[in-house]
C-alpha cells in the first residue's frame, strides 16, 4: 500500500498544498496517479485540510483522516491502523511511478527506508536539507522495527514543495520539461 501523507499545516506555504496547481493539475493527483499505477494508494488527511477532502471526495479518491497531532503521530497512527505501507508527500509533483515501484521492491515491510539522494544529483538550485552525507526526499517506506537509507535515482524527488518560491520553481520546470507527464 502506498499512503499520500497531504494533512500537514502548509505553514510555510501559507495554504494548502496538495490543491495548488502545477501544469494545470493539483499536486497531489499528480503524485496519486504515479503511485497508483504501482500499487493501492491511500490519502492520509487531517482537519487541517478540508478542500484536499473535497479533492478526494470529488476525484474518488481514497482516504482516510488521521488525528492531524503532527507528521510523526500521523505516521505512527497509520502504521498501527494498516500496517507497513510506502508513503510519499502530497508535494513531491516530479515522483514517478517508477520511484514507487524502486522503494516498494527493496522494502521488506519490516525496516523502514527513508528515500535519499546521493548530494551530487541534485541540482544546486533547489538547496536541499542533507543529513548524513545524503539528500533527503519526501518519498519512505514505513515499517516496524529498524531504519536505512534507500538511495532513489531521480534528482527532481529533491524538490518537495513548501514555499511559493518553491511552488513557481515547480511551475517553472513543468514547462520547461513539456509538462508533468
Amino acid at each position: 500500500m502506498i499512503v499520500i501523507m497531504a494533512g500537514g499545516n502548509s505553514s510555510r506555504m501559507g495554504r494548502e498544498k496538495p490543491v495548488l496547481e502545477i501544469d494545470g493539475r493539483p499536486m497531489l493527483l499528480w503524485v496519486y496517479d504515479e503511485a497508483r499505477k504501482v500499487d493501492e494508494a491511500l490519502v492520509a488527511l487531517s482537519k487541517n485540510t478540508p478542500r484536499t477532502r473535497e479533492l478526494c471526495l470529488r476525484e474518488g479518491i481514497p482516504f482516510v483522516e488521521t488525528p492531524g497531532r503532527g507528521y510523526v503521530e500521523d505516521v505512527g497512527w497509520l502504521l498501527h491502523e494498516f500496517g507497513p505501507f510506502v508513503s510519499s508527500s502530497a508535494d513531491l509533483p516530479f515522483v514517478k511511478a517508477s520511484d514507487f515501484h524502486e522503494l516498494t521492491k527493496a522494502f521488506n515491510g519490516r525496516t523502514s527506508l527513508t528515500g535519499v539522494l546521493a548530494p551530487g544529483k541534485v541540482p544546486k538550485d533547489l538547496r536541499p536539507i542533507e543529513y548524513m552525507g545524503y539528500v533527503m526526499v519526501g518519498l519512505n517506506a514505513v515499517g516496524f522495527r529498524g531504519e536505512g537509507f534507500f538511495e532513489l535515482s531521480n534528482p527532481l524527488l529533491a524538490l518537495n514543495v513548501n514555499t511559493p518560491e518553491e511552488l513557481e520553481l515547480a511551475r517553472r520546470i513543468a514547462t520547461l520539461l513539456g509538462g508533468l507527464r
